[in-house]
């Protein structure tokens, strides 16, 4: 596994850009974050853009610049891909106390740099978008959906870790280079925080909200195959620091049990509510909430009270919201769908079809136990 060397350190703070078919952006990016860093720390700075020889030719871009922005270092990997592990090369290349990583796509704002690395006392500051004043910016839902349940999954797996921190993902982030000089790391993917996090000594950590911009050029690099890279990331970083089988057993049958007791709090909120509001759609949905609500409230004094880290429980439950939207919606659908082809109640809140008639139909009923009659038209 690469690690990074313990020194030298003649400079305050590194900063690594790992980039790939970013010609693009590469120039406005670099001329805006030495603008930033020159500011804040003249002449103790450089930013080493690790590029992983892209055809679009964006080493000799940065090249290019290299005369004019002094600040500016350049490693071409031609042999190896991935940004986590250009990230890692480029501070095995650093010079600095300090050691940053930033996307080269100008997503990630450039101020939250001046504040990160004087972060007094932090092992680890990182920037975040869900913390107070935070924002993913233009998101699409179904980003926003695949973040908030990647970020659940690293909370149920590896909680120690990614419960210190309202935003485990995030890319913008610094480190003092003492807190995993010689550490062994082996991220898989686009993430390298939880790997950071789980394999560095890491004692005191700091926050700063940033929001995140609108791309400007290019593409994203986000495809399906990087979450599963992260899955993968997970298990190794379950494996490597976790608890043990036991306590991971322990867990998964807390959260099965919370979930199971959802199940329930949504059958009694559904009964309760169908003849109080008179909307068979509104019971339906109040139901589902309260189940979330439920749900949420075990899960986070229970199932997972040892990684609540340093964010408001508000801000847990609409992330812990934002993560079921998916399966919530779905519910709503596929109970709405069931009802209006026969199914009673109870058989379409189980997401069962209602059974085959067989020979004459007999008498409907609008009880709990039999089906309601077909919809006027």
């Amino acid at each position: 596994m690469p690690s990074v060397p313990a020194g030298p350190t003649d400079l305050l703070f590194s900063l690594v850009v790992p980039t790939y078919n970013e010609r693009a952006n590469i120039e406005a990016f670099l001329r805006r974050t030495c603008g930033v860093l020159s500011a804040h720390y003249p002449d103790k700075y450089e930013v080493v853009v690790v590029d992983d020889d892209s055809p679009d030719g964006t080493w000799e871009a940065v090249a290019a610049l290299q005369g004019e922005l002094p600040a500016v270092q350049l490693v071409r990997r031609q042999q190896e891909r991935g940004l986590a592990t250009a990230v890692i090369c480029g501070w095995q290349q650093a010079r600095g106390a300090i050691l940053g990583a930033i996307d080269g796509d100008g997503q990630h704002p450039r101020k939250p740099l001046g504040a990160l690395p004087n972060a007094r006392g932090a092992d680890l500051a990182v920037g975040s978008r869900y913390m107070g004043g935070g924002s993913t910016g233009d998101w699409s839902a179904l980003r926003l959906f695949l973040s908030a349940g990647a970020m659940r999954l690293a909370l149920l797996w590896i909680p120690e870790i990614s419960g210190r921190l309202s935003d485990p993902m995030s890319g913008l982030f610094v480190v003092r280079r003492a807190a995993i000089a010689d550490c062994p790391l082996s991220p898989v993917g686009y993430k390298i925080l939880l790997e950071v996090m789980g394999r560095g000594r890491i004692e005191r950590v700091a926050e700063v909200a940033f929001a995140f911009d609108r791309r400007q050029r290019g593409h994203s690099k986000v495809t399906w195959r990087e979450y599963v890279a992260f899955l993968q990331h997970l298990l190794r970083l379950r494996f490597a620091t976790g608890e043990g089988a036991v306590g991971r057993l322990g867990r998964f049958l807390r959260f099965a049990v919370v979930g199971t007791s959802g199940v329930a709090v949504d059958f009694a909120v559904l009964l309760l509510l169908r003849p109080v509001v008179g909307d068979e759609i509104w019971a339906k949905v109040g139901a589902i909430e309260v189940a979330i609500a439920n749900n949420f409230y075990w899960n986070d004094r229970w199932t997972f009270a040892d990684a609540q880290g340093h964010s408001s429980p508000l801000m847990r439950f609409l992330r812990f919201n934002l993560a079921c939207t998916l399966g919530a919606l779905i519910n709503l659908t596929l109970f709405l769908a069931l009802r209006r082809i026969g199914a009673n109640l109870v058989l379409a809140n189980l997401g069962r079809s209602p059974p085959r008639p067989s020979g004459t139909t007999g008498s409907t009923s609008n009880s709990i136990g039999g089906p309601d009659p077909p919809p006027e038209t």
